[in-house]
């Protein structure tokens, strides 16, 4: 939708400084004879006054103060607008618009590369992959502790009027529950078949009517999902809901469990009950841990990591249940069960997450963060468990950078998307959310977290070019958490901190400088003027000298008919 309007932007700014160019030289044309060379290069007395002095004296001597105020200020009121406009396309596209008109239109221009060379293809190949290496790194996750979009999404937004969630999070939902929830077989179980529409309805009353619908001919689970998590205005109402599709699912799971073999419908039709059936499971136990049954939600989260290590399903890795467990565990400060956890997750086969760092991070820091001192560190240094704990909170920054500010309550934390970007905002206002607390409980964790954080950065001067204990930052992370998060009212973090383009400088100075001048040109008119005069024939000076001691060696003929020419 954007992409037209802001071609038409590129292209009107594109041409309007080759119009611009073309209006000063019309302008120069319209007042040459002003500026009367021709007749001082015929007349001029001796070969000295050859040059632009003696008619850049006359026209200088005719303009009045009021022309300089008008020229600084109408100057300064152009470059002011550029300055806005510049500030305006970097905040909303992070670039300057003028650095990239200049590379996508004038470099072609200006001897570009060319195109069939067979260098070029190899440079467009390599381009491509490095595109593809950033597009998997900027993959989506399911946020593994997702609220409720029915009892607390909706809730806030009954009571503060705001959109927790953005359309493109929702969207990516829709299509999750497509895959988890339906299958090619749906068309033999009219209520399968009406869940696989309600899936892909874009009105939640829609979706909601649909379940109600599907309900009415049997006992459906993926109906009672839906009501659950999006009709259920509280978390006990979402749990009656999901009991109720729990005995529902593990029907369907039984009877698909005896057919699965023969043949591939079956075997779709039983992923599908099995998909439904470990969703359930996992939103049930986590009705527990917010209804405060922590120890049942605990069980509940054991056997589905059971369940999924026995099961060759790899849809059911992307439920990540290990991160519910370890939030629970941390809860009930089992810290030794979760460190066995880590020692079974925090692989390095196995995709990092902010949690397992961090987690990792907070059990090496709750060694020794009650009796952290700075102050002694400093004197004595860190001894070899201080050593491993800042090791640890140095890995767990470098993984995601944007963490320590929402734990240190340096910026305000918002209700978490549906879905993260893997070190990105959106994963750390995920992760920080739901452990905030866990660090507030361990004594000093947050003071050793304070001191030594910001030591990250200095490993890794340059994070997207050359990481330190992973793999470069990737660049995309700033547009994917725009997308999943509602910029509305809340800033995305962006790392590195992006410097603002020399464009944007230039014309600030610009913009500030002939705004002084006209100022000055303004209160002290014969000061400037005189000012004006001396800066321009010090600005012509090295240009007379030069053309002096041209015509000192041609001949005066020569001249004569140049300036006949």
């Amino acid at each position: 939708m954007l992409e037209q309007p802001k071609f038409s932007m590129v292209w009107l700014w594109t041409y309007f400084w080759t119009i611009w160019y073309f209006v000063m030289l019309f302008m120069i044309y319209v007042y040459r004879f002003s500026l009367n060379y021709k007749d001082h290069l015929i007349t001029a007395p001796s070969p000295a006054m050859f040059g632009t002095e003696s008619s850049l004296s006359m026209f200088l001597n005719t303009l009045t103060p009021k022309f300089y105020v008008a020229l600084t200020g109408t100057s300064s009121l152009i470059s002011g607008l550029i300055l806005i406009f510049e500030w305006w396309y970097f905040r909303k596209y992070g670039t300057s618009f003028i650095e990239q008109v200049s590379v996508s239109h004038l470099r072609p221009l200006l001897g570009g590369v060319d195109t069939s060379s067979p260098n070029n293809s190899n440079t467009s190949n390599g381009d491509a992959d490095s595109n593809r290496q950033s597009v998997s790194e900027c993959k989506v996750w399911r946020n593994p502790l997702n609220l409720f979009r029915g009892a607390e999404y909706n809730r806030y937004t009954w009571v503060t009027g705001r959109e927790p969630l953005t359309y493109y999070d929702m969207n990516l939902s829709a299509q999750d529950h497509q895959t988890f929830f339906t299958c090619d077989s749906d068309h033999l179980r009219p209520a399968d078949a009406i869940m696989q529409k309600a899936w892909r309805e874009r009105n939640p009353q829609a979706r909601i009517s649909a379940a109600h619908e599907a309900l009415e001919l049997e006992d459906c689970a993926t109906a009672y999902i839906l009501l659950a998590e999006e009709e259920a205005t509280t978390i006990v109402d979402a749990e009656k809901l999901f009991k109720q599709a729990l005995k529902a699912g593990e029907g369907c799971y039984r009877r698909s469990q005896q057919l699965q073999h023969h043949g591939s419908q079956y075997e779709a039709q039983h992923r599908r009950d099995t998909n439904v059936l470990v969703y359930i499971k996992r939103r049930l136990s986590m009705c527990s841990r917010k209804l405060g049954r922590t120890r049942e939600a605990v069980k509940m989260m054991r056997d589905l990591c059971v369940f999924q290590l026995m099961k060759e399903f790899p849809l059911l890795s992307m439920f990540n249940i290990h991160e519910n467990l370890l939030e629970s565990l941390l809860e009930l400060q089992n810290y030794a069960d979760v460190q066995a956890v880590l020692a079974k997750y925090d692989d390095i086969s196995l995709p990092k997450s902010a949690t397992i760092c961090y987690t990792a991070a907070l059990l090496k820091a709750r060694a020794v963060s009650d009796k952290f001192s700075p102050e002694a560190a400093s004197r004595r240094g860190l001894s070899t468990a201080e050593m491993n704990a800042v090791e640890a909170i140095h890995r767990a920054v470098e993984f995601n950078p944007h963490v320590p500010r929402y734990l240190l309550e340096m910026k305000s934390l918002i209700l978490p998307p549906e879905h993260i970007l893997k070190r990105g905002d959106s994963e750390a206002i995920a992760y920080a959310f739901f452990h905030l607390q866990h660090w507030k409980r361990v004594e000093g964790a947050l003071n050793l977290l304070h001191c030594t954080w910001e030591g990250t950065f200095r490993m890794i001067p340059y994070p997207l070019e050359k990481g330190h204990l992973f793999y470069p930052y990737p660049i995309c992370t700033e547009t994917a958490d725009r997308e999943l998060l509602p910029t509305v009212f809340h800033e995305v973090s962006v790392y590195p901190k992006k410097e603002l383009p020399f464009f944007i400088l230039f014309t600030a100075g610009l913009c500030s400088f002939t705004a002084m001048l006209a100022l000055l040109t303004h209160q002290f008119p014969e000061l400037m003027g005189v000012f004006a005069k001396a800066f321009l024939s010090t600005l012509f000076a090295p240009l007379n000298f030069i053309m002096e001691k041209v015509e000192s060696i041609l001949p005066s003929s020569l001249w004569h008919q140049l300036t006949r020419i």
